[in-house]
């Protein structure tokens, strides 16, 4: 008697790009880097002039806050992807699976994960950085023309050529690492805590929220780093951290260090809603798209 017993064949497996959880942070975090950038270009740019030698209005005022956009539509995506990309894969690294983290252990891990995404993005951003500051500080009329101009200026010599193009990244890893170590953890406990209340994932919205009050803690404390970084990266000439330092107390007083930490906060407690709101809107978007594909593959 022969067995008429039907075997259903296994669904085939979600072969979708978005099954991968690599591919969900690169694009979320596409998104979130040129969302934010693009929105609140002109407060960084007149944060930029007020913190350039001779102020504001000696390097551009209050016209062309757009000048150097052409640099940060190159960068953003790239950059804030491969944030989010090693921040995600550097966290899931070091939690425990299906163990309940101490706040501890947990801010440790958002720290350590915050700065190797830093460094990951820096890798992107510095030069993009040099190119847009040169731009908005009034030194080119455009993006392109300050990148030619690092080019022309060092025909023949590759190595300068570098060495120009990545003018300020000691100090700008520096700005970063301190920055992410406040923020990024703030923001992820601040989460923790309001879904433990509410019992529930916290949304895209009430993560915006968190972002903007994690960025403007982050923002003001590492205020001094970031006018140390536009010193840097506009100088005609390359010079150390520590005589710039030196130069700004002499010449301007301790003050100036902390020049451009109203647009600096401004920009970056907006900057924090748009950026990590959007990131968690776009991530859970893929995921949620991910989650239909694989339903319609079983």
């Amino acid at each position: 008697m022969s067995d008429s017993t039907t075997v259903t064949p296994p669904a085939p497996p979600n072969t979708s790009i978005l099954s991968s959880p690599y591919v969900r942070s690169l694009i979320a975090g596409g998104i979130a880097g040129t969302t934010v950038d693009l929105s609140l270009y002109p407060l960084d740019t007149l944060k930029t002039r007020l913190q350039s030698h001779g102020g504001l209005f000696k390097n551009g005022g209050w016209s062309g806050v757009y000048k150097g956009v052409g640099s940060v539509i190159a960068g953003s995506a790239p950059g804030a992807a491969l944030f989010f990309v090693t921040y995600e894969q550097t966290k899931l690294y070091l939690s425990s699976p299906g163990k309940e983290e101490s706040k501890s252990k947990a801010a440790v891990t958002h720290m350590v994960a915050a700065s190797f995404g830093e460094v990951a993005a820096c890798a992107v951003r510095v030069p993009t950085e040099v190119v847009k500051q040169r731009a908005q500080a009034a030194q080119f009329h455009s993006s392109w023309a300050a990148l030619k101009n690092i080019f022309t200026a060092n025909t023949g010599r590759p190595v300068a050529i570098w060495r120009e193009l990545y003018r300020g990244w000691g100090v700008t890893v520096m700005r970063e690492i301190p920055f992410t170590m406040i923020q990024f953890p703030l923001w992820e406990a601040a989460k923790r805590w309001h879904g433990n209340r509410k019992g529930r994932k916290v949304n895209a919205a009430e993560s915006a929220v968190f972002g903007s009050a994690s960025g403007a803690v982050a923002a003001a404390a590492t205020t001094p780093l970031d006018v140390l970084k536009t010193r840097l990266m506009l100088a005609k000439t390359k010079q150390s951290a520590l005589k710039v330092i030196r130069g700004i107390v002499q010449e301007e007083g301790v003050s100036a260090l902390f020049k451009g930490i109203g647009p600096r906060v401004i920009w970056i407690s907006i900057g924090g809603a748009v950026f990590l709101g959007a990131w968690d809107f776009a991530r859970g978007t893929l995921e949620r798209m991910n989650e239909r594909r694989t339903k319609a593959h079983v």
